[in-house]
């Protein structure tokens, strides 16, 4: 079956985030699974400026783009938080009595990672949404509710990549023939 000129990608399939292993946001760790991931949403934005004068605009000049997300899943990952937020992960005691908590510290800087959501679609194979250079900027949000699961909320601004090869790529968009998972 050839690629459809149209994909008709259906709800959210798989979605991970991977925290790069360096500051300069170019080597990419391990992929954490968001498998309860409800929502993965994006907006291209981009601040521009005017010139103005004989009272009119004479001109607009963009600041450079780059893309607003928002994450939603059920459930707690410490290792996600941490990729996400900054802080470190640690696991204590055996089982049946182990602890694992993150600390985060005054001094953690929120870290750069990678999102990859994953959709099925329904004209044949998948469809990946891929922001390289993420960066949470707004609150970490999750809530306790009588009669409800655990949501965990994230929000923040995805710049152009530093890898090697997709330098300056801001977003990707990649409509496979076949299911293709999000790779590990």
């Amino acid at each position: 079956m050839a690629l459809t000129t149209i994909p008709l990608p259906y709800g959210l399939r798989d979605v991970r985030i991977t925290p790069y292993t360096d500051a300069t946001a170019v080597t990419l760790g391990t992929a954490i699974d968001l498998p309860y991931g409800r929502t993965f949403s994006f907006t291209e934005a981009e601040d521009f400026e005017e010139l103005r004068g004989d009272d009119r605009v004479i001109t607009v000049k963009g600041k450079g783009p780059s893309v607003d997300w928002e994450l939603e899943a059920g459930g707690v990952c410490l290792e996600a938080i941490a990729a996400m937020y900054g802080g470190t992960v640690t696991t204590t005691g055996t089982t049946p009595n182990q602890i694992k908590k993150i600390q985060k510290k005054t001094t953690d800087v929120r870290p750069f990672f990678k999102v990859e959501g994953q959709s099925i679609s329904d004209s044949g194979g998948d469809f990946h949404v891929v922001l390289d250079r993420c960066r949470a900027t707004d609150d970490l949000e999750g809530s306790m509710e009588d009669g409800s699961f655990w949501l965990t909320g994230a929000s923040g601004r995805a710049l152009g990549s530093n890898i090697s090869g997709r330098t300056d790529v801001l977003y990707e968009f990649v409509q496979n023939e076949t299911t293709t998972s999000i790779p590990a």
